[in-house]
């Protein structure tokens, strides 16, 4: 093996450990209402535009001419709002022997007509509501992937996929951050049995952050004892997901069952299993459909441990449900997940759609 193969695996282990934690958290809350409702356990199962986030291997198994995707989801009281667009476009060779795939994605989750109060008074010391500017803080991703098949049989499948990702994040008029970063992917499946392996930010995800403020929004942090932030650089570890999947059909229905095991390391986390510099957290999901039209999902996730009022200690976790419809080209999915991992419960509703595209189809209609 080449020595430059190492580089990735080098430039991981030597970044030092300051990482921050937390890190471009909106990368993780999860795309498309079908992954949501089985409790983000999809790394294995995802096999279409919404596998340009799960797990970049996924879209070398998209059939149609081209495909898209769209999530939307509205959180804490439509305070935040995430969104998700997705195009796949296979790039098969003519004999099919090799599955090949592109695909593009824009993820946002972002706050708007937040109040800028920085103006508030006057300088003698009035208020003036008119000098109160909304702004918004919003987080952007661009993720561009490339997935392969390795070998295509009758008995096994082996699918590999990659994503280069351009980070995005800025804070009304007074800070941005700009970076880069990779994932990687891998799908193996063997008759009813699947596995799944998805690597993020696996040569660390760096962004750098700048800042600008006016003179007068200085002095008013300054006299309101706020510190002001200066240009740093923000890095994302990298954390890696390994599950397994069972389909079976019986008759005019099927079952599918996930389980991921979520291996972060930037540090101690709340999980179910937690170490100093690298923590563990399972999600499970279940799937069941009736002639693959109808669907109905559940599942589990975010396990932690919480201390209540009393000092006694209780194991929690988020669990999500969905349903699912598909109309030939079109699927419908919804999920009603827990986004808030607390005694005071806020959900979230997740509305998702994947549509794939016939030219041929419509190249008949159209002549008809």
């Amino acid at each position: 093996m080449k020595s430059y193969l190492f580089i990735p695996i080098i430039i991981c282990f030597l970044t030092p450990l300051f990482g921050q934690k937390y890190s471009n958290e909106f990368l993780a809350i999860g795309a498309g209402a079908r992954a949501q409702g089985m409790g983000n356990a999809a790394i294995v199962t995802t096999q279409d535009a919404y596998s340009n986030y799960w797990n970049p291997a996924g879209i070398a198994n998209v059939e149609s001419k081209l495909q898209f995707a769209f999530m939307h989801a509205e959180w804490f009281a439509g305070i935040g709002k995430y969104d998700y667009l997705s195009a796949v476009y296979p790039i098969w060779n003519k004999n099919k022997d090799v599955k090949r795939s592109l695909g593009i994605s824009i993820i946002r989750f972002g706050v708007d007509d937040i109040p800028n109060t920085l103006s508030l008074y006057e300088d003698d010391g009035t208020i003036n509501y008119d000098n109160i500017v909304p702004f918004s803080a919003a987080d952007y991703a661009f993720l561009f992937t490339y997935a392969q098949s390795i070998w295509v049989g009758d008995n096994a499948d082996l699918f590999v996929g990659g994503n280069a990702k351009v980070i995005y994040r800025k804070i009304g008029p007074f800070a941005n951050a700009k970076g880069f970063g990779f994932d990687l992917g891998l799908q193996y499946k063997r008759k009813h049995w699947s596995l799944g392996l998805s690597a993020k930010d696996v040569t660390n995800t760096f962004n750098a952050w700048s800042f600008d403020f006016t003179d007068e929004q200085k002095e008013d942090l300054d006299i309101t004892s706020n510190d002001i932030p200066i240009s740093s650089l923000e890095v994302t570890r990298p954390w890696f997901v390994v599950g397994g999947a069972y389909h079976q059909r019986f008759g005019k229905f099927g079952i599918l069952a996930e389980l991921d095991m979520i291996m972060t390391t930037d540090g101690r986390r709340n999980t179910l299993l937690a170490g100093d510099g690298v923590s563990f957290d399972p999600a499970f999901g279940l799937e069941l459909d009736y002639k693959e039209t109808i669907y109905l999902r559940g599942g589990v996730n975010n396990f932690q441990e919480e201390t209540n009022i009393n000092q006694e200690t209780n194991l929690t976790m988020a669990p999500t449900l969905g349903i699912g419809l598909k109309f030939y080209a079109l699927s419908l999915d919804y999920a009603f997940t827990d986004i808030s991992n607390t005694e005071q419960k806020t959900y979230s509703h997740v509305v998702s759609l994947l549509l794939d595209i016939d030219f041929k189809y419509f190249k008949k209609k159209s002549k008809q």
